[in-house]
């Protein structure tokens, strides 16, 4: 949090920030907070901090200071928020784990207004205008709100006074001075201050007169205010600026000045402020003079993020001309004016369509300043007013660029319809912001009517025209926005468009916990909703990662150089320019591994370090070591590496199919006879899916410390030494999500290497990270499949084709679990599947969460949809168990038997608690109702097996040590990532023990402890080494017993190991897996179909755990599963140029769900009276099935386009890709204004940007 004294008002203001976006140049006489400086577990802990931890919104722990610095900066401004104040604080805060709304729920207790049942985690509320009193409130809260401590604003860290005193030394100095004041009738003037670095001079000057002439001497360098446009062009790419100034001293550029003809605005006033003025001076004059003023406010609630917004400056949003900028339009189409500034005195430059000229380039002069920016009052004639509207399509409605944005204006002749002026700019159509001249002539002087708007549509769609090549892609739906944005003008304009529904975050509802037997001792854990170990030390900031541990004597740091081709020869590898950066100690390459160069998985070996050849760009290829992180990252930079390329780069799933380019062993499996079962059915169909790829978007990226001493198996191999040599730690991470199974030791090993007598360090930059470390298989799937007129589908031949990457990895055994997961919920008896691993010239991917299972359903699914729209019958028809569902005794396709009772359980209380037929009624009602929005609703089920399906994988081990005083430490070889695995270890020796929580301690996880660990995953971490550890605790207890608490005894290192299971891929028969979670989701959205806008109004989640260790831990992993699933399948989309380079490459170009993605009322049930005689105290895995789950908003969406399909006339399957993004869910619609748009000739694979297949 940053806090200023404003001299002007005397006023002090705090404020959130990004602090990667903050110069500590540009922080000269302020106060930053920080989360270690609001509260400690040492001393007093804050109340936000407490509330957040104690809701269970800390998993992984990484992004939990970010969130509750935004939450206390908005309590410092506002002791008692709304609902809304809290989402807007909330809104630039990404987190991975946790699905918001535990986050939320410990924040809304500061809110008066959601002072309700919902606080106490009560399902039915009062709220909804149910009894928040009903039977369910005897079940167990998640969380007790009585116990917080209260807020109190007069115990808050006061602004330190000396800043103050700084503002004004030269009034409370001396006499003498004051005399001399008095004298000289003069204020003193600030001196510039200056910073100077290594590469950069930072100048702040103290005056106006000081910035004009510091402007006119170097009329090249840059005014930096906010930092959100110079700052990361300096942090990404590598921009060097020789001489920064950043006049935020300069009192003229923040003033607000009102004219009667408008105000004027300071241009370097913040957006929040800007924002803020406006909304002051809204109410202080009649609606009709406001009209501009309402349109930006409604721009700049969704420009950016609050943390954004508070350091963004106005003038310097208009002069970065950004082709899709959200203000520029607006202020444009508002006839909006800027007063300049330089050597040769001022002028005022109009806003207009002459003042942009190209991409980021406008009129004005190098050495002009931009003072202020003039605001005037829209004007009204009789009856008849100036109408603004301000519109904007992104790929997520908070903290995302614009994909099309406008403003428009339009003022009637007196007494008339008829149009006397019209403005209509659009951003995101092309280099610049661009005026619809053409467009605005043929609405001059004519009626305003449909005729007229007709007549616009095709003139507009001649005028803006994007070649199919257009930087950005996305060039048919561009092209349909401009006319949907128009057409919403018109219906704003005559007071026809009805209201979308506005996010409310008091319709979150706290999922219950499973109650425990009222026979278990009240001192066991085991079952109750336990805080996560780690959240309060996270929530403090005092938990420590990888990149926190302190830097010690002679400590270096490894950047990566990575290839910039995607398939060549590398002809020379230049590193003397590297070696001459200061700082920089060598550069290691695959000469100098001493051990193996390569890891081998599944036959085949991957290069740690390229040697003379490179597969795809991001392959790394060399390492530079430095003192500095800045240093190695320049000399990295400096090396230089010639290439030759060779033909034929693979980049597409197609092109592989194509050149017969694929990773060996190819999978099949069938049962039954399917090639006969087609003769016998009574519809075949046949069709295609396309899913792409996910970035795991760990918060924490791959990190590594590694000392003369540190490492493990990859490392030794890589080093040539024994493994009883090197000692792998790893106290937690900031997320994995399968992302740091494989990656890490590549990494690990890699900066082992650079390890002599000093320690080295290794941190990637989240653009690095993702360029290197890939991430979840994109995959072509084709079907065909037979079925008969009630909806039995009788045979299906499904055909699986992953993008593996350029390595193996962990390819194959992800095809092989598609193949086994095919089935999903249904009996089909005749079912045949085959999978393909395709080799590409792209990153390898890897594991993720769900490990091929959520592409697998993926497609089942959609040959589900598209059996139900050949026969016209709902899709939950089709799937009900009556009719394809497994029911009864039942055997899968690999001839493994089970029980289907409790998947049948979960999806009639799934289909009860989300009332579902009734909500059908409705939806179809509003459908009738609405042309151009639409609902649609969905219903999944989900069968997920869990473990490894190799035996020796099913193992773990633990440690127990008991000490004299009754304190225990645990290790075990399970790896925290927010999971909560060390929680429910704790609670396991806990009751094994009959002891405390507070008596047992977790250790990290290290190899010196417990060595040959399996990996974390699989969702079987707790059922191995929650297992081993209750195994180990009984061992102890026997040794000790009954005396153990005075005696003092290490205990041995215990194995656990579990069901041995086996897949017979030439039989086709196994038993791969050990049990299987069970769950169905219902899922209700809105879609508007002019901009492929979506809300998921209601997700209902009903999934059998057995019976959980912590409620509050697993029902957290169900809301953080489905979330990230609900971005797999609706948002995140990975592009490549044509070269093969991620561009996707950072959260300003890549969108995981935030807050605004959350549903509006989202309900998770666990399935009661489950057991699982399978796993430790019958619980069952959780981390990943609910992956899946989240396509039930996929379907959702795909039903929504259904109805406004039928709406025109349109009938039967159709494709409808994943992600469901906007672009694609609008032009599926298929409405009378996508169907305008044609894109003139081909478009083709290259078409300014590809999505990853």
């Amino acid at each position: 949090m940053v806090s200023r004294y404003r001299p002007v008002t005397k006023t002090i203001t705090h404020y959130a920030a990004n602090a990667c976006l903050l110069p500590i140049c540009q922080l000269h006489g302020a106060a930053i907070t920080t989360v270690e400086g609001i509260g400690s577990t040492k001393t007093r802990v804050h109340p936000v901090q407490e509330r957040i931890a104690k809701a269970h919104g800390s998993q992984c722990g990484f992004c939990t200071p970010g969130m509750v610095m935004s939450m206390y900066a908005l309590l410092r401004n506002t002791p008692q928020p709304s609902m809304d104040d809290i989402a807007e604080a909330l809104a630039g805060n990404l987190c991975r784990c946790t699905g918001y709304r535990p986050i939320i729920d410990g924040c809304r207790t500061f809110c008066q207004e959601a002072n309700c049942c919902q606080e106490s985690g009560v399902t039915n509320c009062c709220i909804n205008g149910e009894n928040g009193n009903s039977d369910e409130a005897e079940y167990p809260q998640l969380f007790d709100k009585d116990q917080f401590q209260p807020l109190d604003p007069t115990q808050e860290l006061i602004f330190p006074p000396e800043l103050i005193s700084n503002y004004c030394h030269w009034i409370f100095n001396t006499c003498q001075f004051l005399v001399f004041l008095q004298l000289t009738s003069q204020t003193p003037r600030p001196e510039p201050l200056t910073f100077q670095g290594e590469r950069m001079t930072w100048v702040s000057p103290g005056s106006m007169d000081q910035l004009v002439q510091l402007r006119s001497r170097h009329p090249g360098a840059p005014l930096v205010m906010g930092n959100t446009n110079i700052g990361p062009d300096i942090k990404f790419k590598g921009i060097i600026h020789p001489l920064i100034i950043s006049p935020t001293r300069v009192t003229e550029l923040f003033e607000t000045t009102q004219t009667p003809e408008g105000v004027w605005v300071g241009a370097g006033s913040s957006l929040s402020e800007v924002r803020t003025l406006l909304e002051n001076l809204v109410p202080q004059y009649p609606p009709e003079k406001t009209e501009l003023f309402r349109a930006l406010i409604k721009q700049l609630g969704n420009l950016g993020s609050q943390q954004i917004r508070n350091v963004a400056s106005l003038g310097g949003n208009i002069v970065s001309a950004y082709p899709n900028s959200d203000l520029n339009p607006v202020l444009a189409a508002g006839r909006c004016k800027l007063s300049v500034v330089s050597s040769g005195g001022k002028r005022e430059v109009p806003l207009n369509q002459d003042f942009f000229v190209n991409f980021g380039k406008t009129i004005l002069k190098p050495h002009e300043i931009v003072v202020s920016v003039f605001i005037p009052f829209t004007r009204k004639v009789q009856t008849f007013s100036t109408f603004v509207g301000a519109f904007r399509q992104a790929p997520r409605k908070e903290s995302s660029f614009a994909t099309v944005t406008t403003g428009m204006r339009v003022f009637f002749s007196e007494g008339s319809r008829v149009v006397q002026d019209i403005s209509i700019y659009y951003g995101g159509m092309g280099p610049t912001t661009v005026s619809a001249v053409k467009t605005c002539a043929a609405i001059v002087t004519r009626q305003w009517d449909d005729e007229t708007l007709g007549r616009a549509y095709e003139v507009l769609l001649e005028e803006l025209v994007l070649p199919p090549s257009a930087p950005g892609g996305k060039v048919e739906f561009r092209r349909s926005l401009t006319l949907s944005l128009l057409f919403k003008f018109n219906l704003e304009v005559l007071h026809k468009l009805r209201h979308m529904i506005q996010p409310s975050l008091q319709e979150f509802q706290t999922p219950l916990p499973q109650s425990v037997s009222q026979e278990q001792n009240s001192q066991d854990p085991v079952g109750r909703p336990i805080m996560h170990r780690s959240a309060l030390s996270q929530a403090t900031g005092e938990a420590v990662y990888c990149d926190d541990l302190p830097r010690t004597d002679g400590e270096l740091f490894l950047a990566l150089v990575t290839s910039s081709r995607a398939h060549a020869k590398i002809i020379q590898l230049d590193v003397s320019e590297a070696l001459k950066v200061p700082g920089v100690v060598d550069v290691i390459t695959a000469k100098d591994i001493p051990g193996r160069k390569v890891r081998t998985m599944c036959g085949y070996d991957e290069e740690l370090l390229a040697g003379s050849e490179v597969s795809c760009i991001g392959q790394m290829v060399c390492g530079v070591v430095a003192d500095t992180r800045a240093h190695a990252k320049r000399g990295a930079a400096a090396v230089k590496i010639s290439y030759e390329d060779l033909p034929e780069p693979i980049f597409t799933i197609e092109e592989a199919i194509e050149k017969s380019s694929f990773f060996e062993p190819r999978r099949r499996i069938e049962r039954g006879n399917v090639t006969e079962a087609f003769k016998s059915v009574d519809q075949i169909y046949e069709g295609e899916h396309r899913m792409g790829g996910q970035e795991h978007f760990y918060m924490e990226t791959q990190s590594m410390l590694v000392v003369p001493v540190v490492g493990y198996v990859s490392v030794a191999q890589t080093l040539g030494i024994p493994s009883n040599r090197v000692t792998c730690h790893v106290k937690r991470m900031g997320g994995a999500f399968g992302g740091k199974v494989t990656k890490t030791s590549i990494l690990a090993s890699v900066t082992s290497v650079a390890v002599t007598n000093r320690p080295v360090r290794c941190i990637l930059e989240r653009g690095e990270d993702m360029l290197i470390t890939g991430g979840r298989h994109p995959v072509v799937g084709k079907y065909k499949v037979g079925f008969m007129n009630d909806g039995r589908i009788i045979a299906a031949d499904i055909q699986f084709y992953t993008n593996a990457g350029n390595t193996i990895d962990e390819s194959v055994l992800v095809i092989e679990k598609i193949l086994l997961h095919m089935d999903n919920a249904y009996n089909i008896p005749h079912l045949r599947g085959s999978g393909a691993a395709c080799r590409t010239n792209l990153p390898s991917n890897t594991a993720f969460r769900g490990f091929g299972v959520p592409q697998s359903l993926m497609f089942v699914e959609n040959m589900i949809t598209d059996v139900s729209m050949v026969l016209g019958l709902p899709a939950d028809k089709v799937i009900q168990y009556m009719i394809n569902m497994y029911r009864g005794p039942s055997v899968t396709h690999y001839k493994y038997q089970f029980n289907p009772e409790n998947l049948l359980r979960c999806w009639d209380q799934c289909k009860a608690k989300s009332t579902f037929s009734s909500r059908r009624t409705a939806v179809d009602q509003f459908n009738q109702q609405n042309q151009w929005k639409k609902r649609g609703m969905s219903i999944i089920p989900i069968k997920y097996g869990i473990a490894f399906g190799e035996g020796f994988l099913n193992q773990a081990a633990a440690l127990v040590h008991i000490y004299k005083d009754g304190s225990v430490l645990v290790t075990h070889g399970g790896t925290e990532m927010g999971q909560g695995i060390h929680t429910k270890v704790q609670q396991v020796a806990s009751r094994e023990l009959h002891i405390p929580t507070s008596k047992v301690y977790i250790s990290e996880t290290g190899t010196n402890t417990v060595p040959n660990t399996c990996p974390s995953a699989a969702s079987f971490g707790t059922d191995a080494n929650g297992m081993a550890v209750k195994v180990t605790c009984l061992k102890v207890l026997s040794f000790v017993q009954p005396w153990w608490v005075n005696v003092g005894k290490p205990g041995p290192v215990c194995l656990s190991r579990g069901p041995d299971l086996y897949m017979d891929w030439e039989a086709m028969e196994g038993q791969p897996y050990a049990y299987f979670t069970y769950g169905a989701c219902f899922s209700e959205v809105e879609l508007d179909c002019l901009s492929g806008d979506y809300r998921t109004l209601r997700t209902d989640i009903v999934v059998d755990i057995g019976r959980s260790v912590n409620p509050s831990v697993d029902i957290g992993q169900v809301e953080g599963a489905f979330m990230q699933g609900l971005g797999l399948y609706t948002l995140e989309e990975l592009k490549f140029s044509p070269s093969g380079l991620l561009y996707t490459r950072g959260p300003s170009q890549y969108k995981i769900p935030a807050v605004c993605d959350v549903p509006l009322s989202f309900n998770v049930y666990l399935l009661p009276d489950s057991y699982n005689p399978h796993a430790i105290y019958s619980s069952k895995g959780i981390g990943e099935p609910v992956v899946f789950l989240g396509s039930s908003v996929f379907y959702a969406i795909k039903d929504a386009v259904a109805a406004a399909r039928s709406q025109s006339g349109l009938a039967g399957p159709f494709p409808l890709d994943s992600p469901a993004t906007a672009d694609k869910a609008c032009l599926a619609s298929a409405s009378h204004f996508t169907q305008k748009v044609r894109v003139g000739g081909s478009v083709g694979r290259w078409a300014g940007l590809w999505v990853g297949l």
